[in-house]
């Protein structure tokens, strides 16, 4: 399988990262691993001696572009050693080895994609302690424990768990990622140490049950969040699983300064949520996040919500509209339902049109899109507080890095204003999801624990 090239020593490398936060992270700690091994990042895919594409197998359409990308780089460098890795890799190992043999490597996780720098001899499906086909075995490693180098960004993502224990009925991930397994404190707190990062991102598949697996009761998630506050100015949480979110962690989030709250709420239709193995409905949900805002008025909030489920009807998707209009959410998006296979859902009946799916997804999308934008429009006129991220940008605490609009401003105004550092300003305008921000200045006596309302 693939092409050989036994003589060829690896110099620079290139890794392609697709998919969610998680992903980047397992990225971040490749990219160790190789410079550690003596080679160099390459310029671009078509420098490189060795290509790494780190994949994605959440939906199909996420298949579809790992697949399509995989192709695409290995025609921009052909010499190149094409390696793929991620939840692809892991998921349809096999069937990928058999069916694209540009690859020369398929590496699940735990697999190191480069065996010293040179190049492996021979293709096939690497695994666990045997990393070609039956060549010469090679030890596993941990890429949660793996170090990682320097963020090039003022913030940066930290997996604090992998896998997850949850049976939702769409979800194939404990299938390929497999059950919870929580780092300890002490490993996540010497990572967010060496990142010298003013925000950091927690992730992870099922972030608030952090701690559970390893037998010392809930709410493990709290002291995490309280000991990385202690070490960076900005603490931000992803994908909070709703029945973990009570009293005591919503008062953590406040601490840290960023109230933002990721919820994966996936429905609101109470019959539909038990037919996708989840928890709540729509009035609990409105219930916590009013909670919330009557904490910290300034919290932002994020959810997404699947479209198309099998089984959804007419009247759950009028109470998703509804729940829609009435939460008010800063951000939120909205999936066609994938059907996976292996998982509950891929056998529930009966099967929503695609048609009409699709016709539900522009329904809330248009109007998450008027809230989303008058939401940003209540900001004009407010000051902020805001990390800036590379000239020109910034963020406030109500935007995640990556996934939500920015702040921007005019950075020639602003000449003495640097990556990494907090600034004031005022919210002059907004375009879209994105506001703009005009007379900025430095942010004195640092900001650790500031609450965006505290600056009103």
């Amino acid at each position: 399988m693939g092409h050989r090239y036994p003589e060829r020593v690896a110099e620079q490398f290139w890794i392609e990262t697709l998919g969610c936060p998680k992903n980047q992270v397992d990225s971040d700690k490749l990219l160790g691993r190789m410079l550690a091994d003596g080679l160099r990042p390459a310029s671009s895919p078509g420098e490189a001696d060795v290509v790494v594409v780190n994949t994605c197998a959440f939906v199909e359409e996420a298949r579809q572009e790992s697949i399509d990308t995989i192709l695409a780089l290995q025609e921009a460098r052909p010499e190149a050693e094409l390696v793929v890795t991620g939840c692809l890799a892991e998921r349809y190992g096999d069937e990928l080895a058999e069916a694209m043999p540009e690859v020369d490597r398929v590496a699940g996780f735990g697999v190191p994609v480069t065996l010293g720098r040179t190049r492996s001899s021979g293709g096939g499906r690497a695994t666990a302690g045997d990393p070609a086909g039956g060549a010469e075995a090679a030890p596993s490693f941990d890429l949660l424990e793996l170090p990682r180098p320097a963020s090039p960004v003022p913030w940066a993502y930290v997996k604090i768990a992998e896998g997850c224990d949850r049976r939702c009925g769409f979800c194939a991930i404990p299938q390929f990622r497999g059950p919870q397994r929580s780092r300890s404190i002490e490993s996540i707190v010497a990572e967010v140490e060496a990142l010298e990062v003013q925000e950091v991102v927690l992730v992870a598949q099922d972030l608030a049950a952090f701690g559970r697996d390893q037998g010392v009761g809930d709410r493990r998630i709290v002291p995490l969040v309280d000991e990385v506050a202690r070490r960076v100015p900005w603490v931000r949480l992803l994908y909070l699983y709703p029945s973990d979110l009570g009293d005591e962690l919503i008062d953590a989030i406040c601490r840290t300064g960023v109230p933002y709250f990721d919820l994966s709420l996936q429905h609101v239709s109470r019959p539909l949520l038990r037919r996708m193995r989840r928890w709540g409905e729509g009035s609990v949900f409105l219930d916590r996040i009013d909670t919330i805002r009557a904490r910290e008025p300034e919290a932002a909030f994020r959810s997404n919500f699947i479209v198309g489920y099998p089984g959804e009807t007419e009247d759950d998707h009028d109470r998703l509209l509804d729940f829609v209009e009435a939460a008010r959410l800063d951000w939120c998006g909205f999936f066609a339902y994938s059907e996976e296979a292996g998982t509950h859902a891929a056998d529930l009946e009966p099967k929503v049109p695609p048609g009409l799916r699709d016709e539900r997804l522009a329904e809330l999308r248009e109007r998450q899109d008027r809230i989303t934008a008058e939401r940003r429009d209540e900001r004009i006129g407010r000051e902020i507080v805001a990390l800036v991220d590379r000239a020109g940008v910034a963020r406030s605490a109500s935007e995640a890095p990556e996934i939500d609009g920015i702040v921007r401003f005019d950075p020639a105004a602003n000449p003495a204003i640097e990556p990494g550092t907090f600034v004031r300003g005022e919210v002059v305008s907004a375009e879209g999801p994105d506001l703009v921000a005009d007379r900025l200045r430095p942010v004195g006596g640092g900001v650790t624990g500031l609450i965006p309302s505290a600056v009103r």
